[in-house]
């Protein structure tokens, strides 16, 4: 007796396996842009209650202002230049991606638009800046 075997065609997956996100710039520029304007909203909550105590005391003002001037803090102040620069033209991207007719089909070319822009705006402010930071108080 012979016996037969039925092979089963299996079915084409239409999308790769895995993860629904392919790591395209769309991909990026929208990740990118929910993390700056995370960090862009907590230095504005903190900045909002290191004013208030302003209203409390000016003493008590100028102590949490004087505990602010480190080299680590200068470096977060890079970061959150760096956040605010990149949110801004990428928001000013998705605008044109939202209200342009051809704003999709260029959007992978206003991406990397916008990391050139970006990299040449943090190019000429982060030498003078890391200056002052580090340079600070020792005249």
């Amino acid at each position: 007796m012979a016996t037969e075997t039925v092979s089963v065609p299996t079915p084409k997956r239409s999308r790769p396996g895995g993860t629904l996100y392919r790591g395209r710039e769309g991909m990026w520029s929208w990740v990118l842009h929910r993390i700056t304007g995370v960090g862009i909203f907590f230095f504005l909550l903190v900045h909002i209650l290191d004013s208030v105590v302003l209203n409390i005391s000016p003493q008590a003002y100028n102590a949490v202002i004087g505990t602010y001037k480190n080299w680590f803090l200068g470096l977060g102040e890079c970061a959150l230049v760096a956040a605010i620069v990149f949110h801004a033209l990428n928001g000013l991207r998705i605008i044109l991606i939202d209200y342009w007719s051809k704003g999709t089909k260029y959007q992978r070319v206003m991406f990397w638009t916008v990391i050139v822009l970006w990299v040449v705006l943090m190019a000429g402010f982060l030498p003078v800046q890391l200056h002052n930071i580090f340079t600070e108080g020792q005249a």
